[in-house]
């Protein structure tokens, strides 16, 4: 994918770079070069029948997933997909990624190509919070020392006059952040962050088949091998989003949605941003295995951000690599859902109503084979997103400080179920840009150094980095804005109400709350927010080169459920009360 982040200016596609979608899938893997695949089996399939068919089309399984039947496969065959396709044991495969050399140059996280729709809003910060006492006279935790600059957690009322004072989380409760990774060693991390169910699911890819930097070379100490620790973020979404979760009530910082309950690593989205099929399903039937109540997916699965069976742009071999996409995840959602994992995701920053027709020009956005590139293509209602369109997951929306639909939020009457703020920089009286309305979380100290964004002293020396230190201890906060950010709140709340309402959890020890039970309080306690008056509501942003953008976004529904809020804005505090 994409993370659902986004920067002051997003990326547009080069038109030299878009090609029409026969002359795309013309360029194949060479022969003898080694290709990897996601192999889906047949419901029911017996796995020894499905692992003989592949192995007679000449691939050799390297990875997996008994829980859904989904193996990854490499193979020199470029009549791999053909071959394997015709076993009566085979549901359908697509392309997962090359297997390139590595480049010289240095790693680059979070950087990308032209082609990204992706990233990173960047913010100032102001001044710290005092303690607080409740309306009620009766002592409240002390707040953290920069929470008067969550105005988010203010709006959803996860506060120590709010939510704190009455539920801070159960630390058996567990939240799978399925992301980048996450920084457990940040000072406002750490004393929630479970190492021992942290997993890692993916493999650094350092190239993508046109040759062009994905994650780099491999680096991970001691070996310089491709696989990471399960502690570590070198992108920093997966820690942003596991700090609006969770960070602690500790004297340092800022304090998450639920700042008690416990983190749990589940990456399956690689240094550069992009997240692939079995990662990610391997992410979702893990943390249904074990115990996992919450899990939070700010992402896409690459290489297509809508998955289409039957779209006449696409060749008949991208239909079929899009339609095991689809079944793969679903089957992991269904998977996860049934072992007890309430599934949260963001619903992404393309500004676009998903319940109608839109044109994409972004995908695939994943170089599989040699001389692959984006192409356009008309989007109809009945393409997917994934995870988000899935079935069982809870798509959230994002909303700025004063409550409007951030400018660059997806929306659609029946696709948004609940919104949480995630920031909007533009949402000020002028319209102008003001990086303060961005949302404040953790940021990995070794990416501000990497980045040259601290003085010698560790002092910050760019406006969206924040320190915040306690004795010795000092950690540091980035502002950032997406529906990335408003899922995790949305999630924290989730979390909430497992730890307030949960029962005792025989299996895995914790607590326990059906997903159906979680997410029909987390929409019955949100605060029911109408369209604007009218209905088409016109965003106008004043850039900062001197241009002026202007777009119109039209809300359909009623207060009940609509299309910008979904059954409206999650409100900690009465979820718990």
């Amino acid at each position: 994918m994409r993370r659902f982040i986004i920067t002051a200016a997003v990326a547009t596609l080069a038109a030299a770079a878009l090609v029409p979608p026969a002359q795309a899938r013309q360029a194949i893997a060479e022969p003898g070069a080694e290709t990897e695949y996601v192999v889906l089996y047949k419901e029911g399939a017996n796995p020894a029948e499905a692992q003989q068919a592949i192995k007679a089309a000449g691939g050799s399984i390297v990875k997996e997933n008994t829980a859904i039947g989904l193996a990854t496969v490499t193979t020199t065959n470029t009549g791999f997909v053909q071959a394997v396709s015709g076993a009566a044991s085979i549901e359908g495969s697509a392309h997962n990624r090359s297997i390139g050399s590595v480049p010289t140059a240095r790693k680059a996280a979070a950087t990308r190509a032209a082609n990204e729709v992706k990233a990173v809003e960047k913010a100032g910060h102001g001044a710290p919070a005092a303690a607080s006492t409740t309306t009620s006279g009766k002592p409240a935790p002390a707040a953290e020392p920069l929470a008067d600059l969550q105005w988010d957690m203010k709006q959803i009322r996860a506060t120590v006059e709010g939510s704190y004072r009455y539920q801070q989380g159960d630390r058996g409760v567990l939240v799978g952040v399925i992301d980048t990774g996450v920084d457990g060693s940040h000072p406002d991390i750490a004393p929630n962050f479970n190492s021992r169910l942290s997993r890692n699911f993916t493999v650094d890819v350092p190239v993508d088949a046109n040759g062009a930097e994905v994650d780099g070379p491999c680096e991970a100490e001691p070996d310089r091998s491709c696989n990471d620790p399960a502690d570590v973020d070198e992108n920093d979404h997966g820690t942003h989003v596991a700090s609006s979760i969770a960070s602690p009530i500790n004297g340092l910082g800022i304090a998450g949605v639920a700042p008690k309950v416990s983190i749990v690593n589940l990456r399956a989205g690689q240094d550069s941003g992009y997240f692939f099929l079995q990662p990610s399903v391997d992410a979702l039937t893990y943390a249904g295995d074990v115990g996992i109540d919450v899990v939070n997916m700010s992402y896409y699965i690459d290489p297509w951000l809508f998955n289409c069976v039957d779209n006449p742009a696409d060749s008949p071999a991208d239909r079929a690599e899009q339609a095991t996409v689809i079944k793969a995840t679903q089957r992991a959602l269904n998977y996860a859902h049934a072992k007890g994992v309430t599934l949260v995701g963001a619903a992404g920053n393309g500004g676009s109503d998903y319940t109608k027709e839109i044109v994409d020009s972004s995908s695939p956005d994943f170089a599989s084979v040699p001389g692959e590139l984006p192409y356009p293509r008309t989007i109809p209602a009945s393409c997917v997103s994934m995870p988000a369109e899935g079935k069982h997951v809870v798509s959230v929306s994002s909303t700025g400080i004063s409550k409007r639909k951030a400018y660059y939020s997806n929306y659609g009457n029946g696709y948004i179920d609940i919104a949480a703020p995630g920031g909007d920089v533009y949402d000020t009286p002028a319209n102008t840009r003001d990086v303060t309305k961005g949302t404040l979380s953790a940021y990995p100290r070794a990416l501000a150094e990497e980045r040259g964004e601290l003085n010698a002293d560790g002092t910050p020396n760019v406006a969206h980095v924040v320190r915040s230190c306690r004795g010795d201890v000092c950690a540091y906060y980035q502002y950032l804005q997406g529906t990335s950010m408003a899922s995790p709140r949305a999630a924290g709340v989730a979390a909430l109400i497992v730890s307030r309402f949960g029962l005792p959890d025989r299996a895995h020890g914790g607590k326990k709350l059906a997903p159906v039970v979680v997410e029909t309080v987390l929409k019955a306690t949100a605060t029911r927010t109408a369209c604007p008056n009218p209905p088409a509501y016109e965003y106008t942003r004043y850039l900062a080169d001197g241009s002026t953008n202007i777009t119109t976004h039209v809300c359909e529904g009623s207060k009940l459920r609509n299309g910008f809020y979904g059954h409206g804005i999650v409100d900690a505090l009465r979820a718990v009360r």
